[in-house]
C-alpha cells in the first residue's frame, strides 16, 4: 500500500466528513450481484472499521455472506482497494471500538453532519454492526 492511501485511511477524530466518507461495494447476500454504497469508515488504535448508528444494514448482511468487498477512497486520494471484513463478537472488543467511534463522533464539527444525537453505548452495543476491515496487499 503506497503511503498516499496510508495517509488517506490515518483519520482522526480531527478529520472532515469528507476524509471519512467512502463507498463500499458487497456481494448482495440474497442476489449475489454487487451493491455499492456509501458510508463512514473509523479508525481506531490504527484499526479500520465499519459500522452505523443502531439499525439492520443490508451491507452487513453481504459481508457476513461474502466478507471480500471493495474499499474505494473517493476524497483527495482516490483508490480501489481490496478489502475483507471480519464481524467483532466479543463484547469487550465491541466495547472498545463503539466508547472511541462514539467520541469521535461527538466532535463539534461532526455535529454538522449527523441528524441526530449519538446514541449511547448501550444501544450501539444491541444495535449496531460492527466489521473490522483488513486490506490486501
Amino acid at each position: 500500500m503506497d503511503e498516499r492511501i496510508r495517509n488517506a485511511l490515518a483519520i482522526t477524530p480531527a478529520s472532515s466528513a469528507s476524509a471519512r466518507t467512502v463507498d463500499i461495494t458487497t456481494i448482495g447476500a440474497k442476489t449475489g450481484r454487487p451493491r455499492r454504497i456509501e458510508i463512514w469508515f473509523y479508525r481506531v488504535d490504527g484499526e479500520i472499521y465499519l459500522t452505523t448508528q443502531p439499525a439492520r444494514r443490508a451491507w452487513y448482511a453481504n459481508l457476513l455472506r461474502n466478507p471480500d468487498f471493495t474499499f474505494h477512497l473517493k476524497g483527495a486520494v482516490r483508490a480501489d482497494l481490496a478489502a475483507t471484513a471480519a464481524p467483532v463478537v466479543a463484547q469487550h472488543e465491541r466495547a472498545r471500538v463503539f466508547t472511541s467511534i462514539i467520541a469521535d463522533l461527538d466532535q463539534p464539527l461532526h455535529r454538522f453532519y449527523i441528524s441526530q444525537p449519538v446514541q449511547p453505548l448501550e444501544q450501539w452495543m444491541t444495535g449496531s454492526p460492527l466489521m473490522h476491515v483488513t486490506f490486501s496487499d
